[in-house]
């Protein structure tokens, strides 16, 4: 039997679950267990992802939330059976490194996107550059951001970015609002660049980072690339495995 770890968000609908989840097949805690089954919306499965990424242990979603892209459906019966079924995935994540006016640097793991934002009422003003080169000397916007393929279907399609096949090994960059130049609708990256945001007029035009929920103010510079050092496993009824969720969102009304 495999030991599972049940983790839920703070949700009547999501603890609920935990309960009956648990009393059927028992548990142990995240640490000893050989899987985690995450009880919530996407917001629960990326904590879950970041909590316990050090372990590498594989984690099946099950949607107790909204949205749920990234969950399997709810099902009280037959787990342990879909766990033996179940497909696996494979992501690395991007690793942003934010720099700030003293030279000092921070890191922070994003599963979805880095995203650059605006912190007051002026657009920010960004140089951006591509392994080391020059791509675009100032973009006028509201922000920017860099998506994995996973993540692109979230923040990324909002701003009207491109989905991208988990298969692709690329990147999205796009922008937020774009006011100069405004044609610009942004780039597909090999997974391997590395972006580089210069913040232009910094004082006036303040740009906050943010990788999924960890959010650096009043940055510099900021770079960002895949770390293929850290890997996550995620897993997926056959049915409804995230890349053919990831396709059939490319199709969606």
């Amino acid at each position: 039997m495999t030991r599972i770890a049940f983790v839920a968000a703070e949700t009547p609908v999501a603890m609920a679950a935990r309960r009956a989840l648990a009393k059927r097949y028992g548990q142990v805690s995240p640490d000893s267990a050989d899987l985690i089954v995450a009880l919530g919306g996407d917001g629960l499965m990326l904590q879950t992802l970041h909590r316990y990424m050090g372990r590498r242990i594989p984690i099946f979603g099950m949607n107790r939330g909204s949205v749920g892209f990234l969950l399997n459906e709810y099902r009280l019966a037959g787990l342990q059976r879909r766990l033996e079924r179940a497909q696996r995935v494979t992501l690395h994540p991007l690793r942003m490194t934010v720099t700030n006016g003293n030279g000092k640097s921070r890191h922070s793991l994003a599963i979805n996107e880095v995203s650059l934002l605006r912190q007051q009422r002026q657009a920010a003003k960004l140089r951006i550059l591509v392994d080391g080169i020059e791509r675009l000397p100032e973009l006028i916007c509201d922000g920017a951001l860099v998506s994995t393929p996973a993540g692109s279907t979230a923040y990324n399609l909002s701003a009207h970015g491109p989905i991208i096949p988990l298969s692709a090994d690329l990147l999205a960059l796009t922008p937020i609002s774009a006011f100069r130049p405004h044609r610009w609708r942004g780039a597909l990256l090999p997974r391997t660049a590395k972006v580089t945001f210069e913040i232009l007029e910094r004082d006036k035009r303040p740009v906050s980072a943010t990788a999924d929920h960890n959010e650096v103010r009043d940055v510099a510079r900021v770079e960002v690339r895949e770390d293929r050092g850290v890997t996550l496993t995620l897993l997926f009824d056959p049915e409804s495995n995230l890349e053919e969720r990831v396709l059939k969102e490319q199709f969606a009304p």
